[in-house]
């Protein structure tokens, strides 16, 4: 039934398959699935940190206890930029923006308390500028100061400076990240920097996975906040991007490059959160901080306190404040375990789908669904664990899943299009098997009648001769199948001889019982016209049945005629078993070997011969076809013609066995017996006539059987 219903089955499997691989290639690199089965890899196996360039200045709870609420003035942040600069780090970086004035300057509070005496005013106003002190301090300081990017509509043109970009290929404008401006630091603050980096990112899913290395705000190439922090650090004049036709390839400093997908950004590989990379901001300020803490490192300020810093999940399950994905951002640079997505990847994952998607279509409808269920699965398990040892031990960024999903919903596509397609069919054999048991019921009912209607040419012995004396008869044929080839005959010449005969029709069923009919009527025919004749009956029936015989059938026929009143017998045989002849009286049994030819419509004008013989009253002629002497036992032995003259033997020992219908009844007994379990082989077709004398009380013969 699995071969049967393979085409449909392969059909549906086939549409599926290629309609899930257009949708795999069809989703881009943020697709729910892909992020899923990315952040499955990490949660197994996180980065384990191998360095610590970068060290997070925290202003967290402490710090709010130590100093005061947030925001604080800039002047306290100037001091904490100097501080940290006493400490001869590679780059200051600060996780925030100033687009306001301080609030806490002179200038600002002076006029924001109205009513105060002019002296208190002018001493408010003398209060130096926090900005000023800021930019002061940003100024003597490696810094990069963070920008906002805006895509409001009606934005302002971007102001202000930008880091100087290098790029090698195609302008990548086109890729990145765009936006329409940006949100900068008062320019006393903005102007003191030595960098700029983006602080925005889109965050989809709300899972941080990426970074942008790289955007665009308006027309101008922007970079992320830990490129432009290796720039400074570095003191490199511009940051460079290397792009072709499909986007960008990698953002980079100097000699370090990091690759990137195409629109710029970098896949992050997360370790768990550990506070070995903070220190306080109170505790910078407080001096409790050992200058080697921060020597030479990449410092980020930012905050950190509950409720105002800005906190992201990440592929392992935590909430990070920003700041750390950032610091982790830049130790992937270090240790160079950087988590790639190849460009090639998606048509990898497709290609990956299509092969075992093709195994599973073509061996599902073969195998049958519980093997291909367990094919489906193995292959939907080398594929995630392919995809999982790419991550594992090449940093490569595989999507397992999604393939294997989809492969899962081919096999069901397939199996369910098998099943419905065997369904149908299953119909359709069981409609056929119907309208073939109709037909076989006709054709039975129609075999029947053959069987009723041949059965119904063969005379009937037990009435056929009322109120004779000198004779009896008893005659059985059983076919192999419903209609048979054997055939018998008896008849009356005129009122004194009595024609019987039995024959074979080569072959078995309907064709040979209808030459069977075609043979007796052909016999019966001829032998009216010549009376004791029989070799003359023999040479016509031999050619008139031979004449129409487009099947090449062959009849081999034994024939004799009785003369009631005198007993005796003329014979003929066509290639037929020779007749047996059983004397009651000395218990004998002889065979009539005599006048033997081939069968009829074997050889054309063969000059048959009658030979004669004289029965006994009291004598039984006994003839049958090969379907009693080739009668097979389970073991392959055949009765055989010597075992039917054993019986024949034993029946002439007791003088009422001879009797026709007793005789018979015994015989067809025995070849059933012998036979048993087997079905017959052959049609079965015994006749024997006894002759009783010239009348019920008729003069005895002579022993044995005499030439005439």
């Amino acid at each position: 039934m699995a071969l049967l219903a393979g085409g449909a089955g392969r059909a549906v499997g086939t549409l599926a398959l290629l309609a899930l691989t257009a949708l795999l290639l069809a989703w881009g690199p943020d697709a729910r699935l892909r992020g899923l089965w990315f952040d499955f890899g990490q949660r197994l196996a996180p980065r384990v940190r191998v360095s610590g360039p970068a060290v997070i200045v925290a202003v967290d709870e402490l710090s709010l206890t130590r100093y005061g609420q947030w925001p604080w003035p800039r002047q306290r942040l100037a001091e904490l930029v100097d501080r940290i600069r006493g400490a001869d780090p590679a780059a200051i970086a600060l996780n925030f923006l100033f687009p306001e004035a301080d609030g806490f300057s002179g200038a600002s509070l002076a006029t924001r308390l109205p009513g105060l005496a002019a002296r208190t005013a002018a001493w408010v106003a003398s209060v130096p500028d926090g900005d000023h002190a800021l930019g002061r301090a940003l100024a003597a300081s490696p810094s990069v100061i963070g920008l906002a990017g805006l895509d409001g509509p009606g934005a302002a043109s971007p102001r202000g400076r930008f880091t100087p970009v290098v790029v090698r290929g195609k302008d990548p404008s086109g890729q990145v990240r765009r936006f329409r401006t940006a949100l900068r630091s008062v320019p006393d603050i903005d102007g003191g920097a030595a960098g700029y980096a983006l602080l925005s990112a889109d965050i989809p899913g709300g899972v941080v996975r990426r970074l942008p290395l790289v955007a665009a705000v308006g027309d101008t190439l922007v970079p992320g906040l830990g490129i432009e922090v290796l720039r400074v650090a570095a003191g490199a004049p511009a940051f460079g991007v290397r792009s072709d036709w499909g986007g960008v390839r990698a953002v980079g400093v100097g000699d370090v490059w990091m690759p990137t997908d195409a629109d710029g950004t970098m896949w992050i590989h997360f370790t768990p959160h550990d506070a070995a990379r903070y220190v306080s901001a109170a505790a910078v300020l407080a001096g409790e901080v050992a200058p080697e803490r921060l020597e030479r490192k990449l410092v980020l300020v930012g905050v950190t306190a509950l409720g105002l810093g800005d906190q992201h999940v990440t592929p392992l399950g935590e909430s990070l404040p920003g700041i750390e994905v950032h610091a982790q951002a830049l130790e992937n640079m270090f240790d160079g375990r950087v988590l790639v997505r190849p460009r090639w990847a998606e048509w990898a994952e497709a290609a990956a789908l299509v092969v075992a998607g093709t195994l599973v279509v073509a061996l599902t409808p073969v195998v049958g669904g519980g093997r291909a269920a367990l094919l489906a699965l193995g292959l939907g398990a080398i594929l995630l664990g392919g995809s999982f040892g790419g991550y594992r031990h090449l940093s490569l960024l595989f999507d397992g899943l999604t393939p294997a999903l989809a492969l899962g919903i081919v096999y069901t596509a397939t199996l369910g299009g098998a099943l419905a397609e065997a369904d149908r069919q299953r119909r359709a054999l069981r409609q056929r098997l119907q309208e073939e048991r109709e037909a076989a019921a006709r054709l039975a009912g129609e075999l029947e009648a053959a069987r009723r209607i041949q059965l119904g040419l063969l005379p009937r012995p037990e009435g056929a001769f009322p109120g004779e004396g000198r004779f009896r008869i008893a005659a059985v044929m059983e076919p192999a199948r419903v209609v048979g080839g054997d055939l018998f005959d008896f008849f009356l010449l005129d009122s004194d001889r009595l024609l019987f005969l039995v024959g074979d029709v080569s072959g078995k069923g309907l064709p040979a019982s209808l030459f069977m009919a075609a043979t007796k009527a052909f016999y019966r025919s001829i032998s009216t016209r010549h009376a004791v004749e029989l070799a003359r009956t023999m040479r016509e029936a031999n050619a008139e049945m031979g004449r129409d015989n487009p099947e090449a059938f062959f009849v081999t026929l034994v024939a004799a005629v009785l003369d009631v009143d005198s007993g005796r017998l003329w014979y003929s045989s066509a290639g037929h078993e020779a007749p047996w002849v059983m004397h009651p009286d000395t218990g004998k049994v002889e065979r009539l070997e005599g006048a033997a030819g081939p069968p009829l419509c074997v050889l054309d004008d063969f000059p048959y011969e009658t030979a004669t013989a004289r029965l006994r009253p009291g004598d039984t002629v006994l003839m049958v076809t090969d379907g009693v002497t080739e009668a097979l036992e389970p073991g392959g032995r055949l009765f055989g013609t010597p075992r039917v003259t054993a019986l024949a033997g034993d029946a002439a020992q007791v003088p009422a066995r001879t009797e026709p219908a007793r005789l018979v009844a015994d015989l067809v007994g025995a070849v059933r017996t012998f036979r048993e379990p087997l079905e017959p082989a052959d049609d079965v077709t015994l006749l024997a006539v006894q002759w009783l004398g010239p009348a019920a009380t008729g003069e005895a013969a002579g022993p044995g059987l005499t030439a005439p």
